[in-house]
């Protein structure tokens, strides 16, 4: 009888707690990264409501307000009497709730695997396959296929799209498969770590077009920080051993490409989940990239493009290739996106910088690159440029964002009402 006592008195002690309205704070969600795409570790930006339980006032207890009134759930769990308990329980806390640091920190190591393997087994095939048109369509094709697949199982479940949506997001995807295929087209005519080098460059044409497209104001201390990556790269390519004019330009240009994506990127706020946004990306870079591939490629490859890698490395092992470094391709930015959900801007920013060091190594190692002191020490300057202006920003980023609090232990945002 006690313990039915207990528990009928918690029952009514959460409704009361439902029942009472939210006064001072609105619970809204920050816009947030929600997909990193391309080879720069850009994002796709757009916004995912954080879902608030909004019920319509109904006679409660014979109280009538009116209005609609935000419910935020409680903590509150009370044992049932079969359990043997006469008190209410704690709640279950899972894994990935009790050691968040250590998933955090898998997230980074899966992140930097899988953009380290990329990059490696993408220069091994061009070594001896160097059609970059043609694998920037692999690149996309098998992360469609993949997401195709995952939406069949649901997996995630599909959102919809309408025709507003699609105007927004082909912007954003034809920028997105220009910037992935001149990518590729420099990591098949340098040397990667001198490709990465140039994308440094990336921040620069992000301030510049903020400042002169959009008009926004960019402090001094931005540009200042703008200063090394520019003085760096300017070292690093002077002395490139690896050095052509194919893979400099197809690198600049992928950086305005990328500066640009993220331009329309800010125009397509949507309150779609990051993976379905960049499986529709996916799917609409890869209708963009298969025409040039088959124009500019496609009569060399049917002639002796196939034959020729088939007969270096046989045709299983091609395939293979392909096939693996699609999925490193479409599995690394996934990644991305899931660990930038997962941390502050600033933490990201750090990362960021610190996968393009970790590639930039490995692939000398590799490869067995040869760089002079002069392409070395500018390739140092222009990271840690990078570096000091990811930091400036997501600072300045912080600074704007709204208060975190915690709410049912997860964290929520809020802000003053006006």
């Amino acid at each position: 009888m006690e313990s039915r006592v207990l528990s009928g008195a918690a029952t009514i002690s959460g409704l009361l707690r439902l029942r009472k309205p939210v006064r001072d704070t609105v619970c809204f969600a920050p816009a947030r990264p929600i997909g990193a795409v391309g080879e720069g570790g850009n994002l796709i930006w757009g916004r995912q409501l954080r879902p608030a339980l909004i019920l319509e006032s109904s006679p409660v207890f014979g109280v009538n307000t009116g209005k609609r009134e935000i419910l935020r759930p409680t903590m509150a769990s009370a044992s049932s009497p079969a359990e043997g308990s006469d008190s209410a329980g704690d709640a279950k806390v899972g894994f990935f709730d009790k050691y968040p640091v250590l998933v955090t920190g898998f997230f980074f190591f899966m992140w930097y695997f899988l953009n380290v393997i990329f990059n490696i087994l993408n220069k091994k095939i061009y070594n001896y396959f160097p059609y970059p048109y043609f694998v920037s369509v692999i690149h996309l094709l098998v992360g469609v296929v993949y997401c195709l697949i995952s939406w069949g199982v649901g997996l995630p479940k599909r959102a919809p799209i309408d025709s507003n949506l699609l105007k927004l997001l082909i912007p954003v995807a034809v920028c997105h498969a220009l910037g992935h295929v001149t990518s590729n087209v420099s990591f098949a005519a340098v040397a990667v770590s001198f490709t990465h080098t140039i994308k440094a460059l990336e921040p620069f044409f992000n301030a510049a077009a903020s400042q002169f497209i959009l008009g926004q104001s960019i402090p001094i201390t931005l540009w200042l920080s703008l200063a090394p990556v520019v003085l760096g790269v300017s070292m690093a390519s002077l002395t490139e051993l690896s050095f052509n004019w194919t893979g400099f330009i197809s690198a600049m240009i992928s950086n305005i490409s990328f500066t640009y994506r993220s331009i329309y990127s800010k125009k397509a706020m949507t309150d779609m989940d990051s993976t379905n946004v960049y499986a529709y990306i996916s799917i609409i870079a890869l209708i963009v990239c298969i025409p040039p591939a088959v124009i500019l490629e496609g009569p060399q490859l049917l002639k002796h493009g196939f034959n020729d890698a088939i007969a270096k490395v046989g045709l299983t092992k091609f395939v293979s290739d392909l096939f693996w470094v699609g999925m490193f391709y479409h599995l690394y930015n996934q990644l991305a996106t899931n660990t930038l959900e997962r941390v502050a801007p600033l933490t990201h920013a750090v990362g960021n910088v610190l996968k393009r060091v970790f590639v930039i190594g490995f692939s000398i190692l590799v490869f067995g690159n040869k760089i002079s002191t002069q392409t070395g020490i500018g390739t140092g300057i222009a990271i840690a440029g990078v570096a000091l202006y990811s930091y400036i920003k997501a600072k300045m980023e912080e600074e704007k964002r709204p208060t975190e609090v915690s709410i049912n232990g997860k964290p929520s945002w809020t802000r003053r009402a006006s």
